[in-house]
């Protein structure tokens, strides 16, 4: 029976060496498996009746193979070979499926499941590919700014532990970005980690930016190979500040050019529409030819009339590139004659003129004693009821707010003006005696007996009219 024995397990050994040189069997067979995840691998052949026991093996570079996994068919039993890289993580099952947890990509090999009878050995070899999806890319050392006319670096698109390596492709508003010598410059790297064998892609732009890029996004992407095909990860957008030299100039004038007047403070500001915007100017005053360096505001404090004319400024670098702007310092002068308190005697003819001096359109109005005229005083002939107090008032339609006012104060004086009347009772008994008086200053009444001189009764002057006072006989006492 022994001797019986040896030859057959002589030739098991001869058909076992001779399947790991010849390496018969069936055609190319690919698992894909996810970086971590459970490579599966089915053995693909059908178990023959008389198997004594099947083998896993992998092949090294060089083709020599490498026994991880053996299973009887007899004894049921399961063993593993003594390889440090699979320790722990391989399986058989009992239809000589093999699966390798924790995926790695040192597992890309071409693995062949054998099958081993006593006249024969059956092979059927897997190849094993790998994937690992990258971290989703980031545009990092982003540059603070981008310049127009200028080739900048805008920054590089990173993205890491990716298996094999991916593509990177940079995109400004949704569209692709390609090598266009002096405004587009794109750069590729990759790295391996010798530890992980995982790749780090990285992407350098180089970008001539224009002002159409203001508030463009730019982003990168990556493309990958996985399991079931490929795919792609984009980066956040990013949006950069671009900056632009000054094209034109504009000047204000504060408070608004039409509403400036004497005694107001002015300031003009220079503005460039550069991207960053200018920070100094010149100023140029009216009548001066040398600019004034300042900053973008420029105050001139209590201006007067003659500050009237035109402001410009201008870049300091380049003094053509400049703006101007009229100016019109607004006046308003009242002059009033006479003015004041004046007196006059009744029936003296007084000319009252008010002259005004102004920048624009200037309204005139007449008050007197606060209750307005329909047109200006004029007095030929002056009368008591020509007395009163008169203001001319003047106002700018440009400039509101803008008004002067003079006032004149008049005195009507003149002799007192005497009319006496009289009136008989019907009775007869009695008769009123009415003494008119008109005069300014205030006149004093007195009363006299025609003939004896005395003085009956001293009352206060009233204007135009004086009221009888009578005694019980009826003589005249008096009146005001």
């Amino acid at each position: 029976m022994a001797s019986e024995a040896a030859p057959s397990c002589h030739l098991v050994f001869c058909l076992l060496i001779s399947a790991v040189v010849l390496r018969p069997g069936l055609g190319r067979y690919t698992v894909n498996s996810a970086y971590g995840d459970t490579i599966v691998m089915p053995c693909r052949l059908d178990v023959p009746q008389n198997l004594m026991f099947g083998k896993w093996k992998y092949e090294k570079p060089d083709g020599s193979p490498v026994f991880i996994a053996f299973r009887s068919s007899t004894k049921k039993s399961v063993q593993y070979d003594d390889v440090p890289e699979y320790k722990d993580r391989l399986s058989l099952s009992e239809d000589y499926t093999l699966s390798i947890s924790n995926a790695r990509i040192s597992d890309e090999k071409r693995f062949v499941c054998m099958l081993v009878t006593e006249d024969d050995v059956l092979e059927a070899p897997t190849v094993v590919k790998v994937f690992k999806q990258p971290s989703k890319p980031e545009i990092v050392r982003k540059a603070p700014f981008l310049e127009t006319e200028q080739l900048k670096q805008l920054g590089d698109c990173i993205s890491k532990d990716s298996y094999p390596y991916g593509n990177i492709t940079w995109y400004r508003n949704g569209r692709v970005l390609q090598d266009l010598e002096g405004v587009v410059n794109i750069s590729f790297n990759k790295e391996m980690d010798p530890v992980t064998q995982l790749y780090t892609m990285t992407s350098s732009l180089e970008y001539k930016a224009t002002k159409a890029d203001i508030q463009m996004p730019f982003t990168c992407s990556v493309a990958y190979y996985g399991p079931s095909g490929q795919n792609t990860v984009y980066s956040e957008q990013a949006v950069f500040d671009i900056y632009y030299p000054t094209e034109q100039v504009t000047i204000q004038v504060l408070p608004p050019k039409n509403a400036i007047k004497e005694g107001d403070n002015i300031t003009l500001k220079c503005l460039g529409n550069g991207n960053p915007p200018p920070e100094e100017f010149l100023f140029y005053l009216p009548g001066q030819p040398e600019g004034i360096r300042s900053s973008s505001a420029y105050t001139l404090t209590d201006v007067r009339r003659n500050a009237t004319g035109d402001y410009k400024c201008s870049l300091i670098d380049k003094r053509s590139m400049i703006a101007s702007a009229a100016v019109t310092v607004h006046y308003l002068d009242l002059s009033l004659n006479p003015r004041g308190e004046i007196t006059k005697q009744i029936g003296d003819a007084l000319p009252v003129s008010c002259t005004i001096s102004a920048s624009g359109n200037a309204t005139v109005v007449w008050m007197k004693d606060n209750i307005r005229l329909r047109s200006s005083p004029s007095f030929s002939s002056l009368r008591y009821q020509d007395a009163g107090n008169y203001v001319c008032e003047t106002a700018l339609r440009e400039v509101e707010g803008l008004k002067k006012r003079e006032s004149l104060t008049l005195v009507v004086e003149g002799k007192p003006q005497i009319k006496m009347t009289k009136k008989t009772d019907p009775s007869g008994l009695s008769k009123t005696i009415t003494c008119h008086v008109e005069g300014f200053p205030k006149p004093a009444i007195q009363w006299t007996i025609t003939g004896s001189g005395s003085v009956i009764n001293q009352l206060p002057y009233t204007l135009f009219s004086v009221e009888p006072v009578e005694d019980s006989l009826g003589a005249p006492r008096g009146a005001i």
